[in-house]
C-alpha cells in the first residue's frame, strides 16, 4: 500500500517502483530483516558522480544477495531523477520486496524500489582544508566474507559505532575488526601512508568497499602511487605519516588527530583530495 502525500521537509522527491509514494508494506523484507541493499550517490549539475563504480558495486551486493533486477531501468531512473534534482543526494535502496513470515527466500519475489531524492551533505569547510580528529569507537565488526564490501541494509555496526561520541570535535571514528585490525570509518574508508606508499585496509572480511575508495585505488595507481590492499593493525595506523578518510560525498578529509597522534596535512593527501575534487564537482 502505498500514500502519495509527501510531507517530509528533508526529503524532495521519493519515488517507490517508479511512482510518488512514501510508504511501503509492513511485510517488506527490508524492513523485517534488512533483506537488501543501498547506494548513496552525490548529484552535481545533474550529474551523478561516480555512477559507473556505484552500480558496479550494486551489481555486486545484487549478486551477493541473490536478487534481480533491471538495472538497465535503474539507471535510466537514476539520471532521470538526477536531472530534477539538478544538486544533492540520491539514496536508492533496493529490496527482495515483501514476503511471508520466515528467513527462507521466497520461491518468486517482486523487488522493491525507492529512489529517494535529498538536498545536498553540508559539511563543515575546515574539514576539508585543516583535516578533522577520529574517535577511537569501541564497537568491532564482525567478520563474514559474504557480506564483506556490499552495502546491505543491515547497518546496525556502524549506528552502535556513531552512537558512541557526541563530541563536536570529532568528525568520524575509527572502526576495527573483531580481531583489532582496522577496517574503516563509520561512513568512510581509510587511506594510510606507511613506509613511503599508500595502503588501505582488506575487506574481504567485513567493512563497505566505498566507491571513492575505489575510484582512488584506479587513479593513484595511474599516478604512479599504487596502493596496497593488505591487514592493518592499530599500531601501523599510529606509525604512518599521512592519513585519510573518504567517500563520495565529501571526496578526502585529512586525519589529523587520533588519540594522542597527530599528523600534518601532507602533500600526499592534498595530491588524493585534487583527485577526489575531479569528480564531486
Amino acid at each position: 500500500m502505498v500514500d502519495s502525500s509527501f510531507d517530509n521537509a528533508s526529503a524532495l522527491e521519493c519515488l517507490v517502483d517508479g511512482q510518488p509514494a512514501v510508504t511501503l508494506s509492513v511485510l517488506d523484507r527490508g524492513l523485517s530483516y534488512g533483506d537488501g541493499v543501498f547506494e548513496t550517490l552525490r548529484v552535481a549539475q545533474g550529474h551523478i558522480g561516480l555512477l559507473e563504480y556505484h552500480m558496479a558495486r550494486l551489481r555486486r551486493g545484487l549478486c551477493a544477495l541473490r536478487l534481480t533486477v533491471d538495472l538497465v531501468e535503474i539507471t535510466s531512473e537514476l539520471n532521470a531523477v538526477a536531472q530534477r534534482l539538478r544538486n544533492g543526494i540520491i539514496k536508492l535502496t533496493l529490496t527482495r520486496g515483501t514476503g511471508p513470515r520466515g528467513y527462507a527466500m521466497p520461491n518468486t519475489a517482486q523487488p522493491t524500489r525507492i529512489c529517494l531524492s535529498l538536498p545536498p551533505a553540508a559539511y563543515p569547510a575546515e574539514r576539508f582544508s585543516a583535516g578533522i580528529t577520529l574517535f577511537e569507537c569501541q564497537t568491532r565488526l564482525a567478520v563474514q566474507p559474504l557480506l564483506a564490501g556490499i552495502k546491505h541494509l543491515n547497518r546496525l555496526e556502524q549506528v552502535l559505532a556513531r552512537s558512541e561520541w557526541t563530541d563536536p570535535a570529532y568528525a568520524e571514528g575509527l572502526v576495527r575488526d573483531i580481531g583489532g585490525d582496522v577496517i574503516e570509518c563509520t561512513m568512510s574508508n581509510l587511506f594510510i601512508r606507511h613506509d613511503g606508499r599508500w595502503i588501505t585496509p582488506d575487506l574481504s572480511g567485513c567493512g563497505v568497499q566505498g566507491v571513492m575508495r575505489d575510484y582512488l585505488i584506479d587513479r593513484l595507481g595511474e599516478s604512479g602511487q599504487p596502493v596496497v590492499v593488505r591487514s592493518i593493525d592499530y599500531a601501523t595506523v599510529l606509525q604512518s605519516t599521512e592519513i585519510f578518510c573518504c567517500n563520495s560525498l565529501y571526496g578526502v578529509w585529512p586525519i589529523v588527530g587520533l588519540a594522542d597522534i597527530s599528523w600534518p596535512v601532507g602533500p600526499q593527501t592534498r595530491h588524493a583530495q585534487a583527485l577526489a575534487e575531479q569528480v564531486i564537482k
